[in-house]
């Protein structure tokens, strides 16, 4: 006689078996390749992850919150590492992983890539020194793209405002880490080679963020980011991590930076050191007028002896020396005007290395207490005294408020 079987609701059966796998498996770390990527459009990501000899595949599912923490942009092939815990769907009864985390298989991995890629571009000619272009030593604008909230970025202001205070500076925001970062960061240097307009035309784009590991610096290893830089029509510093980090986007970029603050004193001459060469320049030109003249008054002075010797015919000689005379304060006249223009020319860009012309277009100069300059709302409290600096005057101010929000 048969015994009696349980009977199981279907839906019971399949949470039962959830349970079950849960219990026995936990969290766990699975390797494999990539398969079937797919990116939907609520963020989540659906792919598969197949064993090293094919014999097996595991359904996965990443959703929205994990996905957004990748530090890189899987595809199909890659060799990846992924944690999470075991489940069922169980409208369809499926086995699948729900990972909560995801990294590559290793550095060597990531390396094979680096130098993979490298080697398809340099044979399009992105990294040949004859694509390379000077950089402009005396720039009106300078433009950076990096993120808002990187030390960077306040690296490379701090130091444009300490060597060059004069030079206006456009920032492009981009987030510098993540799979969502290679996009963002090629759009941004496009943006930056758009600008047409005149008042806010830049001479030259600083590409940069700080140091980190291999995969925090791999979105500058991406494809998109390494074109729009090779393809970009100003020329471009890339200031990317630690003087021993290199990435693709220091081969395709006209100057290469060791940090980002050496991108910034790269990109511009100190003031005071611009001000010393016109000075320089200034002082030879008037050397070179005054000595031109004083070897022409030596060169009358010699015709007018000449004129003086005995046996000559007065009238002849006085003839010469009416027409040399005549040249004479001719030749001085047009050398007086090229260096007039000269020193006008020198004088020009002297006068445009002045701050007043910046505060004249609207801008302002915002110092503490201590005559500091003042560049984020993070170096002012509530309560704290500054200086507003405009082209006809100075006003004194207190904090009484932060707006939130402010420092974006």
């Amino acid at each position: 006689m048969r015994h009696m079987q349980a009977m199981w609701d279907v839906s019971a059966l399949v949470r039962a078996i959830a349970e079950t796998l849960g219990d026995q498996f936990g969290a766990v770390t699975v390797q494999g390749e990539l398969g079937q990527f797919t990116r939907a459009a609520s963020g989540h990501s659906y792919f598969t992850l197949k064993s090293s000899d094919g014999a097996a595949s595991l359904r996965c599912a990443m959703f929205r919150r994990a996905a957004s923490g990748l530090d890189f942009y899987p595809q199909e092939g890659q060799h990846v590492e992924i944690w999470g815990r075991v489940a069922v769907f169980e409208p369809r009864g499926e086995l699948q992983f729900i990972v909560e985390a995801m990294r590559q298989a290793g550095a060597g991995t990531l390396m094979a890539q680096f130098e993979q890629l490298k080697a398809r571009l340099a044979l399009e000619g992105l990294f040949d020194a004859a694509r390379k272009r000077a950089i402009n030593a005396y720039p009106r604008r300078i433009g950076v793209v990096t993120s808002l909230a990187a030390a960077a970025l306040h690296d490379v202001v701090t130091a444009l405002q300490r060597r060059a205070p004069h030079v206006e500076v456009l920032i492009y925001p981009a987030p510098v880490q993540g799979v969502e970062a290679p996009p963002l960061l090629a759009q941004a240097i496009r943006e930056a080679g758009r600008n047409a307009d005149p008042d806010t035309v830049i001479d030259t784009l600083i590409v940069c963020r700080g140091g980190g590991s291999m995969e925090d610096l791999w979105a500058f290893n991406d494809e998109r980011v390494v074109r729009a830089i090779a393809a970009s029509p100003i020329p471009v510093v890339c200031g990317v991590g630690h003087e021993t980090d290199i990435t693709l986007a220091d081969f395709a970029a006209d100057v290469r930076a060791p940090t980002p603050t050496a991108a910034a004193e790269m990109v511009a001459v100190a003031r005071a050191d611009a001000l010393a060469v016109l000075a320089a320049l200034a002082r030879q030109a008037q050397g070179r007028v005054q000595r031109r003249l004083e070897r022409d008054e030596q060169r009358l002075d010699r015709l007018q002896l000449r004129l003086a010797r005995p046996g000559d015919g007065l009238q002849r000689q006085q003839q010469r020396l009416d027409r040399l005379a005549r040249r004479l304060v001719e030749a001085v006249r047009q050398q007086q005007t090229r260096r007039s223009a000269r020193l006008d020319v020198l004088q020009a860009r002297l006068a445009a290395l002045d701050p007043a012309h910046v505060l004249a277009r609207g801008y302002a100069w915002v110092r503490d207490g201590a005559g500091q300059p003042i560049s984020t709302t993070a170096a002012l409290s509530v309560g704290d005294a500054f200086s507003v600096v405009l082209s006809d005057g100075r006003i004194e101010a207190v904090v009484t408020a932060a707006l939130p929000g402010a420092s974006a």
